[in-house]
């Protein structure tokens, strides 16, 4: 192309990119003033609906909550109504009012809710039993703090509030307002007792989740050992709403509140962005006609100054391509040695990232023990050793398995191949991995033609490869669920499946599931997986077989990780 055709090609897309860049920043800061606007809405609407929420909880009535509302709305800018939810809706406070104006309609939008009730914390695996003694003694608990704090509240007398653990409010009496700071113990007020007649009723309501509990645990019972755990569960969500229900009349009532009046003046965009869009566009113009003349050597001059950062180990550096001319094909050059540095650098950083990771905590955990044991903290019994030991080993395979990974990887992994027979390959991984399955619950078949299959195959590594796909699948697998082995001979290709019934790995993580490292389980616990490089392994021993793996899933429904291996164009006979 032209100098004179460059030039001008170059002309245009400086027009194109100022007019694209005006009306894009313009648009963005539109939308993002708008964004800054309903997120500043929505903190409002969390702070005033959190601290009102607060105030109910701590002083058990609405009785004095004007000056909060009045701070709330200094606070926030917003004009704030709270009226009640019972009745016709009685005005308990109006910003308006309370800042001497004139009463404003409320804003379109639907009224906020705000309950103050506390929600009661059961412990998980808590018996029914003692969950419903625990709501009962805490109904009466919350019913008589509710009105010692009201009590208080209307003295005069701070109030001062804590939480017991069960996340049900406890309230004692602090300062009392114009005495100095005089400590009080409340004045007249006191603290009611609950009445036997009262816990009779309490046990009442709570009585009829712990007959849903235990209805639920004897339809369960033919479920097994997660019946009783199934029953206590179900009993919690029953109790904390008989909670909600019995305390409803002494907690303050529900609140809705309303922000903002119609006749609040409309944001307006800033002027000072569009001025910095206008100067932006015009420097960009003078300087487009500077570049302008220096087209023929700017390629020259960029592809020195990143062969220059390069070599000074900025792996980043890459150089802008356009045309197709001998600079620009050598530029592209550049370009693509640049890429293959940098992704060269990256796996060796990760890798390096990923050991670290894997290594740290554990071997943290190690050293942390035995200078337990060396500073006689912790005794030497045989269950403490036993499982350093096991962690011990652990960290030995994960070594081996980074070991047999780079070997495979470089292509230096050793194979001893010879005519293996396939199906007789499964039923020793079936073997192998049969303890293991029972150990998990998990029933482990194995199905194979009649007729041998043989591969010019490495037997030792196809069962290292096969074994770390069955070890996932019965780790993936619930008790009760199965792993099945499959063989089937396709053409000249031999097809084996590994197939389970477990949880399932999501659309959006298979891609990743034979990365170094990768585990569906982000905890990474040891119950639910290994180092997360068997599934690396096998795919590079696969491939080194000429082979393809691949994979199917379904959450909830299962996994099957499928191997094609080539077969010999003649196979040996069978024993």
């Amino acid at each position: 192309m032209s100098f004179r055709l460059r030039a001008l090609a170059l002309v245009m897309l400086l027009v194109v990119a100022a007019t694209a860049a005006t009306a894009w920043l313009t648009l963005r800061q539109a939308s993002r003033q708008a964004n800054e606007t309903a997120a500043a809405d929505r903190a409002d609407i969390n702070r005033v609906t959190s601290e009102l929420r607060q105030y109910g909880l701590r002083h058990g009535t609405w009785d004095g909550v004007a000056p909060a509302v009045r701070e709330l709305a200094t606070a926030t800018g917003q004009r704030i109504r709270v009226t009640t939810t019972t009745g016709s809706g009685a005005v308990l406070a109006d910003s308006d009012v309370l800042m001497g104006r004139e009463p404003r309609r409320t804003g379109p939008g639907a009224p906020l809710l705000v309950d103050p009730r506390p929600e009661l914390r059961l412990p998980a695996g808590l018996a029914p039993v003692a969950a419903f003694k625990i709501t009962t003694v805490e109904i009466a608990r919350y019913r008589s703090g509710a009105a010692y704090a009201a009590c208080l509240t209307r003295a005069g007398t701070e109030v001062t509030v804590g939480r017991d653990e069960h996340g049900v409010p406890t309230y004692a009496a602090g300062r009392k307002a114009g005495d100095g700071g005089t400590p009080t113990p409340g004045g007249s007020c006191r603290r009611a007792k609950t009445s036997s007649t009262q816990y009779a009723r309490y046990d009442e309501a709570a009585k009829t989740c712990l007959s849903d509990a235990d209805a639920d645990a004897g339809a369960d019972a033919g479920a097994g050992a997660g019946a009783g755990a199934g029953g206590r569960a179900g009993s919690t969500p029953c109790l904390q709403r008989v909670f909600a229900e019995q305390i409803s009349d002494a907690a303050p009532p529900p609140l809705q509140v309303r922000l903002g009046a119609l006749d609040d003046p409309p944001s307006t965009l800033a002027a000072a962005p569009a001025v910095t869009v206008a100067v932006a566009v015009a420097a960009a113009a003078i300087l487009g006609a500077l570049l302008l003349s220096r087209t023929v050597l700017r390629p020259v001059s960029a592809l020195t100054a990143a062969s220059r950062g390069l070599g000074e180990g900025d792996l980043a550096r890459r150089v802008p391509v356009t045309g197709r001319d001998e600079i620009a094909e050598l530029g592209r050059s550049f370009n693509r040695m640049a890429e293959s540095l940098q992704a060269s650098e990256e796996r060796q950083r990760r890798l390096v990232g990923d050991v670290a990771h894997e290594l740290r905590t554990p071997l943290a955990n190690l050293r942390g023990y035995l200078e337990a044991l060396r500073d006689g903290v912790v005794e030497p019994d045989p269950e403490l050793l036993d499982s350093l030991h096991e962690e011990v080993l652990l960290q030995q395979r994960i070594v081996d398995d980074l070991q047999d990974l780079a070997l495979a990887e470089a292509g230096a992994l050793t194979y001893h191949r010879d005519h293996t027979d396939l199906g007789e390959l499964l039923e020793t991984c079936r073997t192998a991995h049969r303890a293991q399955a029972e150990r998990a619950g998990v029933t482990l078949t194995a199905t194979v033609p009649a007729a041998p299959v043989y591969a010019h195959a490495d037997a030792d590594r196809l069962r290292q490869a096969v074994g770390n796909l069955v070890s996932n699948a019965v780790r993936a697998t619930a008790p009760g669920g199965g792993v099945r082995l499959t063989l089937e001979r396709r053409a000249a290709e031999a097809v084996v499946r590994v197939s389970d019934t477990g949880h399932g790995i999501p659309a959006e993580q298979l891609p990743h599931v034979f990365e170094r490292f990768w585990r569906a389980d982000a905890a990474r616990g040891r119950a639910t997986g290994g180092s997360g490089l068997g599934l690396s392994i096998t795919r590079q021993i696969v491939k080194d077989h000429q082979g393809t793996i691949g994979v199917e899933s379904e959450v909830g429904v299962g996994t099957t990780f499928t191997m094609v291996l080539p077969l010999p164009s003649t196979e040996a006979p069978a024993d």
